[in-house]
């Protein structure tokens, strides 16, 4: 059986009760509709609200939820991903989106 290796898990907390949540897996066979090695999860937020969020759920494939809006996205390499989400983050936080 082929499991999915966790290649990153990281988790911060503002001072504002804000938090990033990032986890990354590397997996044997893409998550369709995605054609990538890669399953994640990327979460920034508040309890019970989602502000900025990737992932690539199975059967939807690569895309971001932004306050609420769900965007399909073009994935690249999981470090412009993540640089794209943090990009996002910022963006929240300082009132831009």
């Amino acid at each position: 059986m082929n499991k999915a290796v966790i290649l990153l898990s990281r988790k911060t907390l503002y001072d504002d009760g804000s938090i990033v949540q990032v986890r990354v897996w590397s997996v044997a066979a893409p998550v369709p509709p995605s054609e990538h090695g890669y399953k994640y999860s990327l979460f920034y937020g508040r309890a019970g609200e989602r502000m900025v969020g990737y992932d690539n759920e199975k059967g939807k494939g690569d895309h971001k939820h932004i306050r609420g809006r769900e965007v399909p996205i073009r994935f690249e390499t999981i470090e412009q991903l993540i640089d794209q989400f943090f990009a996002d983050v910022a963006a929240v936080r300082e009132g831009r989106l």
